[in-house]
């Protein structure tokens, strides 16, 4: 009885370390083609590839979108994929991803924009007012520019950004 007792003890670190719980997050990394799936619902994406543990998205952005919407619409294209259920779902599938980094570039492939989402900065609640404020945007951007204009705020707040100074003068 002991000795069974005893390797029940001495095993069960070993079981336990051995279960999985239904749901978890892998701990690797994704296949380019595998995160790309996730970036598909918001457009077809020019490219995705991995920088290390970084998933990099770039998107082209119509030329029409800069003239019309000037700064405005280059600032908030990285947002647009960035706050995306995809980007949080890729998040949740790999936990070995740190970060997601969205470039929108033109059709002849200069950067307007980039902006780059760290795993850890939003928890659920930020994730939710995220897809909200998302959702906004996309739905009454083009009559409400202040909903755009509110996306790039929420996505200055919470991403590391950079703009072309082309696009967006300082």
């Amino acid at each position: 009885m002991r000795a069974a007792l005893r390797w029940l003890v001495l095993s069960l670190p070993l079981l336990v370390a051995g279960c999985d719980l239904p749901g978890r997050e892998q701990a690797g990394l994704p296949t380019s083609a595998e995160a790309r799936r996730y970036f598909e619902r918001q457009g077809e994406p020019d490219s995705v590839a991995l920088s290390g543990n970084v998933v990099e998205v770039r998107f082209r952005q119509p030329p029409g979108q800069l003239r019309r919407g000037g700064s405005l619409w280059a600032r908030v294209g990285p947002y647009v994929h960035l706050f995306s259920p995809g980007t949080r779902e890729l998040f949740e599938a790999y936990g070995g991803v740190a970060a997601v980094r969205v470039i929108i570039i033109t059709p002849a492939g200069e950067e307007v924009a980039r902006a780059q989402l760290r795993r850890d900065t939003l928890s659920d609640i930020l994730w939710r007012r995220s897809l909200n404020i998302l959702g906004h945007a996309l739905r009454e951007g083009t009559a409400q520019p202040s909903r755009l204009d509110e996306l790039v705020a929420w996505g200055e707040e919470y991403a590391e950004y950079r703009y072309n100074p082309k696009y967006v003068p300082e």
